[in-house]
């Protein structure tokens, strides 16, 4: 069993599918945290309409996604803001391949998808019950630093110098 990396339309049946349930699990942990119940159908359907992904395109953007032993598994986005720096965003693998070393294969393909637009560093952010991505990310040598953006749901920021090649 095998990892493959590809770019991927944002728009895509795939990529509808991952992020309708990257979308639908990060909803629901913030609400089963914060207001005990599950995200409501017709504010899951808003939210989901809402976030396209129409900035992971070329030139500025790049939508990719995990295959594990040839099915669809995982994905990660990056999205140019500054002419060097990109964001690191929608970084997600099934509940079914986890553990079996995905997310840190997209997350190596999204710096170099990233690189390849001429971004020199990456940033993104997460939240604090998110462990897991907090986790990823500091292994992976992203470092903590002050807020870059006002987004609500935003708790912690990330950046990471990329090396050139």
């Amino acid at each position: 069993m095998t990892w493959s990396i590809t770019p991927e339309p944002y728009d895509s049946p795939v990529a509808a599918a991952l992020w309708r349930a990257y979308y639908t699990e990060v909803s629901d942990r913030w609400y089963l945290l914060h207001e005990g119940r599950r995200t409501d159908p017709d504010e899951l359907e808003r939210g989901i309409a809402a976030a396209t992904g129409a900035e992971l395109t070329p030139p500025t953007g790049q939508l990719l996604v995990g295959r594990y032993d040839g099915e669809p598994a995982g994905c990660a986005g990056v999205r140019l803001l500054e002419p060097d720096t990109a964001e690191l965003t929608r970084v997600f693998v099934y509940e079914r391949a986890r553990g079996r070393g995905g997310a840190p294969l997209l997350v190596a393909a999204a710096e170099e998808a990233a690189r390849a637009l001429g971004a020199r560093r990456l940033i993104l952010d997460t939240r604090s019950d998110l462990v897991e991505a907090r986790s990823l990310y500091a292994r992976l040598g992203y470092t903590e630093t002050g807020p870059h953006n006002d987004d609500f749901y935003a708790e912690h920021w990330f950046r990471k110098e990329l090396a050139l090649n």
